[in-house]
């Protein structure tokens, strides 16, 4: 091919063009592809924010929805968790738990 180019003929032969033209159409699939993926990736985000700003969501739901928008600070709570073992775990549950139920209420 580069030889071809480089003798000043500048055409391409039919077989190379058909290989130009098969790249262009899988870079162009790939493109779409990639903004297909992009707009599923926000679509769900928007729905994920709708549900979890809903009040008849579950609790559950809000959690894990709070878990995927920041994981960073799940990662730290789970570390403290870890650090703090179950005994203390168990009695903050037992401080926290009443509060949260209030709150659902």
């Amino acid at each position: 091919m580069t030889s071809k180019l480089q003798d000043g003929s500048g055409s391409l032969s039919e077989r190379e063009q058909k290989i130009l033209e098969r790249i262009a159409l899988q870079r162009q699939r790939l493109r779409a592809r990639r903004a297909a993926r992009t707009q599923a990736v926000h679509i769900q985000a928007a729905q994920q924010q709708r549900q979890a700003a809903d009040p008849d969501t579950s609790m559950s739901i809000k959690l894990l929805a709070f878990a995927r928008s920041h994981p960073a600070a799940v990662a730290v709570v789970a570390g403290l968790a870890l650090v703090a073992g179950p005994s203390r775990l168990i009695r903050w549950a037992g401080l926290v738990m009443p509060l949260v139920m209030q709150m659902r209420r």
